[in-house]
């Protein structure tokens, strides 16, 4: 396989774990780093990037998930809880492929977020929810739900939970750009190490003072 096809797959795997990530930092706390976030929800609205690096508005974006994506595939101590909504994610992903019809629902919705956009700021609450009502109609409706484990006062707060759905859907869009690129479960085991190799390297070559 191409260097270029390893490190795409590579950049899509760290933006599942960095949506992961920041679930379980805004489920437990509240609080989040508004970079890594913005990455993740700008991946959403590109349904026609040119690259897997478009997607996410620049590899300095996907820092937080490339560090992370260390920790769980090369590091000795894992957070389960992340490893966890990652799979889930996969999972999802693979139901969500056999339905066309809520697909195109979920891309229409996503078409009417950005035209939105345009007369409010990205990150507004308003679009926030209306994109968070897009997961509630969609992916919501499988049988299989990723649990999120978190403080009770944010998850029964609405700005909190649209932020989550939001972050969730984002990582199935990470999952589906990650399984178009060759990514694949069985390599977290077998290809683990030259995945985590090609991560370090995409680390090593941001600059220090980007992300």
């Amino acid at each position: 396989m191409a260097k270029k096809d390893i490190e795409s797959r590579t950049l899509a795997l760290a933006g599942m774990f960095q949506t992961a990530e920041l679930v379980q930092q805004i489920s437990q706390k509240g609080l989040f780093n508004q970079t890594p976030f913005d990455a993740s929800f700008h991946s959403l609205l590109q349904l026609d990037a040119d690259s897997v690096v478009d997607v996410y508005g620049g590899v300095e974006r996907l820092k937080t998930g490339l560090s992370i994506l260390i920790q769980q595939l090369g590091g000795e101590k894992k957070n389960m809880e992340v490893m966890q909504y990652v799979l889930g994610m996969i999972f999802l992903e693979r139901k969500l492929i056999k339905q066309p019809k809520m697909i195109e629902k979920i891309q229409e919705g996503i078409q009417t977020a950005k035209i939105e956009i345009e007369e409010h700021s990205i990150n507004s609450p308003e679009i926030l929810h209306d994109l968070a009502i897009i997961y509630t109609e969609t992916i919501s409706k499988f049988d299989y739900r990723i649990k999120i484990n978190g403080d009770k006062y944010f998850l029964e707060n609405q700005n909190y939970v649209d932020k989550i759905r939001v972050l969730l859907l984002a990582g199935i869009r990470s999952t589906v750009l990650w399984q178009q690129k060759g990514g694949r479960k069985w390599q977290f085991i077998f290809s683990r190490q030259k995945t985590v190799r090609t991560a370090y390297e995409l680390l090593k070559n941001i600059p220090a003072n980007d992300g």
